[in-house]
């Protein structure tokens, strides 16, 4: 049977790993303009709407966290609540989803380090012009930093909570002073129809606003891939929740100010240098490059804070079996899925190796965010009906319990639903062949389909070739026990091969 997770960790630390896992600086400096080519001059109208059926996701997550606290979350309580195929397909498309962050990322964290090179003076090397564009030069430098979050991670989740405490308040303190800064000096005229929903230009520009705005906020849910490993299950939840809502206030905050300070063609023109043109235009050197260093302060933590997440969702499934025992191997000094840890970082790699396919980095943030902002609306939207299939029983109980456990994450899937699968029709509708281009439909398509497929084939693989017991269990209510009387019910975590299933 695997070891423990070494308990270390506090609300605050929860809400740090969160917080650096959804990179507000970098779905800022980066998605802001992704957003605003979809919806045009409604970043803040947009970030609010994304909030509302997140909202109603985090409430799932909070409550399926204080009932069953399990480092692999939506993996262990959709297969316990739903379905065993589903439970395992939701925990490895996160996991594949965020691999392909960590691919994007590496190269976003390379062109951060060049731009800061280019800010410096240095704009060649031995004869190479050095080009914040230019995948294979961002990606070769994006790797070295890869390797030594991921070294760090292994020292222990403690450390890295640390770290991220003195990246993250660096950030916020940026952030905080050149939005509000640009709110008052922007020369853009303010507008009410900078929050009204209606006058968004197409429902298909409101699809795609809202899957990418959505994809700004994922991230929030690693507080839940921490729940084994802090001292108190309910930290979990309450930083979780506490990162979402900074969030929503830091991107009302930052699309405003945006918006006030550049006009739509420069907010959709400059990609992943959006956070350093706004700081341009704001303030002279070397002031003007606090928001690039943030930027990359940001990008970096979100490096860290990806592997963590990760290689936790992989332990467990390691337990279970629906992975390989390599993944459950606990480092005796570090407390650490040390070895798992390294693997991440290792197969991340080489998937930003492998995008090298797409030359230009902002195309490549295109095709990732976009295919990721599907699968997170999949395996979001799974969990939600989990907790509400579980909590069913609470609908003849308090209003509130009904409506945060059962009515909100209903709703909530249904919303996430129909933006994915909106998507997905406007991409396979969108073009009659395929090219290896990020504005392509069947490409931009191909991604997030073939990261399901090879869901369905690793849980067949689990199933008929490793046999875990995880296909075996029944389903899950706690329904009887959250109605009557008496404190939270906690359950054991999700059984393994060497572990019989609880009858309590």
């Amino acid at each position: 049977m695997a070891a423990d997770l070494r308990k270390s960790l506090g609300v605050v630390d929860g809400v740090v790993i969160a917080a650096s896992s959804t990179a507000a600086t970098s779905s800022i400096g980066i998605g802001m303009g992704l957003i605003a080519g979809a919806v045009g001059l409604h970043l803040p109208v947009i970030m609010l709407l994304a909030f509302l059926p997140v909202l109603g996701i985090a409430a799932a997550f909070a409550r399926l966290s204080r009932t069953e606290p399990n480092c692999g979350n939506s993996y262990v309580w959709v297969g316990r609540s739903l379905s065993p195929w589903l439970g395992a397909l939701s925990g490895w498309v996160n996991i594949v989803g965020t691999v392909v962050f960590l691919a994007y990322t590496t190269t976003v964290t390379g062109s951060v380090v060049l731009q800061l090179a280019g800010e410096a003076g240095l704009h060649s090397v031995a004869g190479l012009v050095l080009d914040p564009g230019n995948t294979l030069q961002t990606t070769l430098i994006g790797l070295v930093i890869l390797a030594c979050v991921t070294v760090a991670a292994v020292t222990g989740i403690d450390v890295a909570a640390r770290i991220q405490r003195y990246l993250l308040a660096f950030e916020y303190l940026v952030l905080l002073g050149f939005c509000g800064y640009g709110l008052f000096a922007g020369t853009h005229a303010f507008s009410s129809d900078w929050f009204n929903p209606l006058t968004i230009p197409s429902l298909s520009g409101l699809a795609q606003g809202m899957v990418l705005a959505v994809f700004c906020y994922w991230g929030f849910d690693a507080a839940f891939s921490v729940s084994e490993e802090v001292r108190d299950p309910r930290d979990a939840s309450r930083g979780g929740l506490i990162a979402l809502v900074t969030m929503l206030a830091l991107f009302l905050l930052g699309g405003t100010a945006f918006q006030r300070v550049l006009s739509p063609a420069q907010l959709a023109d400059h990609g992943a240098e959006g956070l350093t043109f706004f700081g341009n235009r704001l303030a002279h050197q070397p002031l003007a490059a606090l928001p690039l260093v943030a930027l990359m302060f940001s990008a970096v933590a979100s490096l860290q804070s990806g592997v963590i997440p990760t290689v936790r969702g992989m332990f467990a499934m390691g337990r279970d079996r629906t992975l390989g025992r390599v993944w459950t191997r606990i480092d005796p000094k570090y407390g650490t899925p040390a070895l798992g840890t390294l693997l991440v970082g290792a197969i991340a790699s080489l998937v930003a190796v492998g995008s090298l396919v797409i030359p230009r980095v902002s195309d490549l943030i295109s095709a990732a965010v976009n295919a990721i902002g599907i699968v997170v609306a999949l395996y979001y939207g799974l969990t939600a009906l989990a907790a509400a299939v579980r909590f069913r029983g609470l609908l003849r109980g308090a209003l509130r319990e009904a409506l945060g456990s059962v009515v909100a994450p209903v709703l909530s899937a249904m919303v996430l639903f129909a933006l994915g699968g909106y998507m997905c029709w406007g991409y396979a509708t969108s073009t009659d062949h395929f090219a290896l281009s990020a504005d392509n439909g069947w490409f931009a398509l191909m991604v997030p389909v073939l990261m399901v497929v090879s869901g369905v084939l690793a849980a067949a693989w689990a199933k008929w070739v490793r046999r875990s017991a995880y296909f075996d269990t029944g389903p899950a209510t706690d329904a009887p026990y959250l109605l009557a009387p008496g404190p939270t019910t906690v359950r054991p975590h999700h059984p393994t091969p060497h572990q019989p299933r609880s009858t309590a």
